[in-house]
């Protein structure tokens, strides 16, 4: 099983490679990152970094023993006690559980570290395994929406200590 890491300015290399081997998977259910985000990934990367040390975001990546990315798991916009939800599974490692333990240990930090009490996300509903992650992880839909113009779901979970 891969580690959960809070992310770090040496996760750089290796986030940057996990984001480039799988963007085309990726925007194949979620809106693409743009062009612009590859080119200056590593001032994003340190802009993120900042965030989240002013606790607006927390950016966790699922790391394998070798050091290689196998997926993010961020909770965004952290504000009065609720964030979002938003993860995202390299594709040679989909199909082993890893998004549902990875939004699962997240949802524990979120109330054990950062003190949060709810947790919101969205998934298109052509994401299936998505909407899967968050039923299994106990969230419940609340209602729809629209992401990169596809159609939606939006869900909501109130952590228990």
């Amino acid at each position: 099983m891969p580690e959960l890491q809070l992310l770090r300015p040496d996760h750089a290399p290796a986030v940057l490679a996990f984001e480039l081997e799988n963007r085309a998977y990726f925007a194949a259910a979620i809106p693409d990152r743009g062009d612009e985000y590859f080119a200056r990934f590593d001032e994003r990367h340190r802009s993120l970094l900042a965030e989240q040390e002013a606790g607006i975001c927390y950016f966790h990546v699922l790391v394998d023993p070798a050091g290689a990315v196998l997926g993010r798991v961020n909770l965004i916009d952290v504000e009065d006690g609720a964030a979002d939800l938003g993860y995202r599974i390299a594709e040679r490692a989909t199909g082993r559980g890893l998004a549902t333990w990875g939004v699962r240990e997240v949802c524990r930090r979120a109330v054990d570290t950062y003190g949060l009490t709810t947790l919101r996300a969205a998934a298109a509903l052509c994401n299936a395994a998505s909407r899967a992650v968050l039923a299994r992880t106990g969230f419940t839909v609340t209602g729809e929406t629209r992401l990169n113009g596809r159609p939606a779901v939006t869900y909501q979970l109130r952590l228990q200590p």
